[in-house]
């Protein structure tokens, strides 16, 4: 580990600060934030191989928990080991927790967020726009160009990609039975192990205040605690996925929350910058004031943590075999059809009209012909704006 953190022309206090810096200032929810990394740390900065990616995204896909905190875990572990993933990941997620138990905080003094549903008007159109092109270039590099004679080659890939985003815009979840089995598919295709080739049959699979703010009930910790540990460690995908489990456990069966109160959690998570399942912190902020807020949050990422820091050693090693890359490079398709079809459903939900509409396409002209422009200016344009066309118009 020695000779491989010396060979490298970044360090680690680097690397914690960019995490930060994503964590703070990094808005458009999974898919925008994994587009971010593959960008500045692939292509931009060249800290991360296109195949240590790959990799990363692959396992992240392949464990439970919130996808674009386990790679970005994956990434600090690549060549700083746990106490990279450690120091990587509570950057990552410790600026959009502060600001969710401030937003908790305010929404408990004032009684509602009113005005945040005509900020996420324009905040939520502007998203679509940066994971809508975020998507586009991940798909670019992860399946192939946009050439014909490149996606002949890649031709399977090609399919996986388009049945994962018909899937998952379908059903609104994404399968992790699928991602393993267009891996294999794959592997089989384009570079079957011995054992395949021998059609040996076994098989294994290992990858496995006034308002609140100190009050809290230890017996409700316990149930916080239980239940967002069993939405870390049992829910796959991107934020996306562990909405409805958040939905159907904090307001119909413990009755925590609202419908309402519950809506504008989500509202929170869109319009602070990080990963969008911090929403956990905002509720369990609401629940039990701040010890709630940071149960939740642990209950949520530690099990993220654990499913990424244990299989990674060996994952890193067996990633360089020939089978296990076309397994990666079928499972990374798939991710990518996955993330477009996140989007469309995160898209028929924030496109409501034809303001919204421009706004969207206005953010993906804006990033495409104004080189320098960088998201978080885009996305307080599009608050401020949204914030006017619904308070005065």
């Amino acid at each position: 580990m020695e000779t491989d953190i010396q060979s490298h022309t970044y360090s680690l206090k680097d690397l914690t600060r960019y995490f930060f810096k994503l964590g703070t200032f990094g808005f458009g929810g999974p898919v925008a934030l994994i587009g971010y990394m593959h960008r500045d740390l692939v292509e931009d900065r060249k800290w991360i191989s296109e195949d240590e990616y790959r990799e990363g995204l692959a396992l992240a896909q392949l464990a439970p928990g919130p996808l674009a905190a386990q790679l970005g875990i994956y990434l600090g572990y690549v060549h700083y080991g746990v106490l990279g993933a450690t120091l990587t990941g509570l950057a990552f997620v410790l600026p959009s927790f502060v600001m969710v138990v401030l937003l908790g905080m305010a929404y408990k003094l004032y009684g509602g967020l009113s005005w945040m549903q005509a900020v996420f008007y324009g905040v939520g159109a502007s998203v679509i726009g940066i994971i809508t092109l975020s998507c586009y270039k991940l798909t670019i590099k992860s399946v192939s160009k946009l050439e014909v004679a490149a996606i002949k080659s890649r031709w399977l890939l090609w399919v996986f990609f388009l049945v994962m985003a018909v899937v998952t815009a379908i059903t609104e979840r994404e399968e992790v039975w699928l991602f393993m089995l267009m891996g294999f598919v794959y592997m089989a295709v384009k570079a079957p192990p011995k054992w395949l080739v021998r059609r040996e049959t076994a098989l294994s699979t290992v990858l496995l205040t006034g308002i609140g703010f100190w009050q809290y009930e230890p017996s409700q910790l316990v149930q916080i605690g239980w239940f967002f540990t069993k939405a870390g460690a049992f829910v796959f995908g991107s934020g996306l996925a562990i909405i409805p489990f958040l939905q159907a456990g904090v307001v119909d069966q413990m009755g925590w929350l609202n419908e309402q109160q519950f809506l504008d959690s989500v509202a929170v998570a869109m319009i602070t910058p990080g990963p969008v399942v911090i929403t956990v912190g905002f509720i369990g902020f609401l629940v039990s004031g701040f010890a709630g807020a940071v149960v939740a949050a642990a209950g949520v990422f530690l099990p993220c943590f654990i499913f990424t820091v244990l299989p990674a050693p060996y994952f890193k090693k067996i990633a360089k075999n020939i089978s296990i890359k076309a397994f990666v490079d079928g499972i990374t398709a798939a991710v990518a059809g996955a993330l477009v079809g996140s989007v469309f459903v995160i898209a028929t939900r924030s496109i409501v009209d034809a303001p919204s509409a421009i706004i969207a396409v206005l953010t993906i002209l804006a990033l495409i012909y104004i080189k320098k422009l960088q998201e978080p200016y885009i996305i307080l344009c599009a608050a401020v704006v949204g914030f006017l066309l619904k308070t005065y118009f």
